[in-house]
Order: C-alpha cells, then structure tokens, then sequence
C-alpha cells in the first residue's frame, strides 16, 4: 500500500460506518483549506489506487459477485435481443445500466474515501457502465473535489436527493457506509415488484445494519428495511483486515422478483413516506427547507 499506518489510523468513515469509530479528524487549518486542490495530482492518484486495488486478491470475488448480480433475471437481456453471432464475455449479455453513488466523502483528505472512489471506477469498469452515467453526490465534496470527479469523466448531482431517487432503468447503487435513513429513503422511493427488481446496491449489509440496531427503533423508523431484509439476497463481500475501514460490512443486495412476491399485497399500498421524527442521530445530511428534490 502507498499509504502509510499513521494515515489508516485516521481514515475513518464517518456518518453509519458499519462499526462504531473515531470521527475523521480533518481540522479547519487543513491543507485542502489552505490552498486549492492539485486536479491533475489528485486524478492521478486515484487512478494509482485504482490500481492498486486491481491487484488486490480481493477484487476477483467483488468483480464475480457484481456479475453474479447483473446476470439476474430482472437485468439480463432477453432472449430474443441478444445477438447469436455476438461476444459472450463479460458483461456483454447485460442491459445497459445507471449507477448512483452517495455519501462517498471528501476523498481529498481521507483515505478510506479515495479506496472507495476507487473501487467505484473498478466496479464501472467491470460492469462496462459508463463513467458519464454514474451520478454522484455527497455535501462534503469540495468544489476542487467535483473538478476532480468530473475529470475522471463522472455526473456529479447538483441537488441533495436524500436518496429518493426513483429508478426507471436497471441502476446500480453503491452507497458505502451510508446511514440507514438513505438506505431506507432509497426503498421507500421504489417500493414496488416493478422497481425494486431493477436495483442493485453495494453497501452496509442489511442484515449487518440489522444486527446493530435495537430490534424497536428499527421497526419504528426503518420499515422499509425492516421487511427488505426477509426478501433480499444479500452477499456479503470479502474484505481483508488492513482494510476493515473502508470496505467492513458491505454486501451485494438484489430484490428478486420471486421473493417480492413473498410479501402480502398490502405491504405495497401507498406506502408512506419517512419521517423520522424519533431519530436524533439520522446519519444523513438532509436537504434545506425549501429546496427542491
């Protein structure tokens, strides 16, 4: 690894790691404050821990299990548009798919969020998604930062979605370490036997994020994942120990058609929108009053 020890004991992700942590210590006399951010550097980076990670023994089993998931029935194309004289390698049999990510970080400064960027453009790479169709966002980016997205060729969002982004096509989520609100607001928006089917989502495992929250509060406040994880297929992702803050706890999720259809027809019937008014601690930035979704 380029980076040193001291660094990974201050790369911690902030707002719902997947285990308690330290806050990312970033002080306002750092220097990504002091001066404006090398974009030519900073990409350059990047793709060296892109690099990186490609070599990592890891990666193989992340690139299969992305495949394991867009080769599902509800993302794979149909039989009669397929092109029998046509390529069969990889990625190739696939509909063409969106990718959205939030809450990444300020990857400028904290190292967990450079892995996880770049882990981001392995994954789009090895699911042939165009780097122009993969959206992202997150309230911490710099403008120097959205300079250096927008270089690596990505869509950054303009607006704060709270995760309520209604999907129309095959879309592949990836939304590491996020607070469950996102999560929660993300199936809230797609609740349906239509949507669901056509999200992917790599981030905290649901039955993880289960398993550390008290069984009442996540009933209360969380109901869409609350019976998402009964339904789900949830993978999780191998992630060695050097690693354990940038990558602990994250899983491949798909919503199968056949286990939707498991739940009672009334668990679809206008389902209502989250508020959280019992939750202090909402690990999600919200937009501002007024503004628009």
């Amino acid at each position: 690894m380029s980076d040193t020890g001291e660094q990974w004991q201050v790369a911690r992700r902030r707002k719902g790691a997947a285990r308690k942590s330290k806050p990312l210590q970033v002080s306002s006399n750092s220097r990504c404050c002091q001066e404006p951010l090398d974009i030519g550097k900073t990409v350059k980076r990047i793709r060296d821990t892109v690099s990186e990670l490609r070599c990592e023994e890891f990666w193989p089993q992340w690139k299969e299990q992305l495949l394991v998931a867009l080769g599902s029935v509800e993302l794979s194309k149909p039989q009669e548009d397929r092109d029998p004289e046509g390529p069969t390698e990889d990625g190739q049999l696939f509909q063409h798919l969106d990718c959205v990510c939030y809450g990444l970080g300020s990857f400028s400064s904290c190292v967990s969020a450079r892995f996880q960027l770049a882990m981001l453009l392995l994954l789009l790479d090895a699911g042939q998604i165009p780097l122009k169709d993969c959206f992202i966002y997150d309230p911490a980016f710099s403008s120097g930062e959205r300079d250096v997205l927008m270089q690596l060729g990505l869509t950054v969002l303009t607006e704060n979605e709270e995760g309520k982004r209604l999907v129309t096509k095959p879309t592949l989520f990836y939304l590491m370490h996020c607070g469950k609100a996102l999560y929660n607001n993300l199936l809230w928006k797609n609740w349906s036997t239509q949507c669901l089917p056509r999200m992917i989502i790599i981030g905290n495992s649901f039955n993880g994020i289960l398993d550390r929250t008290i069984e009442r509060e996540f009933k209360r406040d969380y109901i869409y994942i609350t019976q998402a994880v009964s339904v789900c297929e949830d993978r999780l992702l191998p992630c060695p120990s050097r690693l354990i803050d940038v990558f602990s706890d994250t899983a491949v999720i798909t919503f199968p058609t056949s286990s939707l259809n498991r739940l009672p027809q009334s668990t679809w019937a206008e389902p209502p929108e989250p508020q959280y008014q019992h939750c202090p601690d909402l690990e999600i930035i919200q937009r501002e009053t007024g503004e628009e979704p």
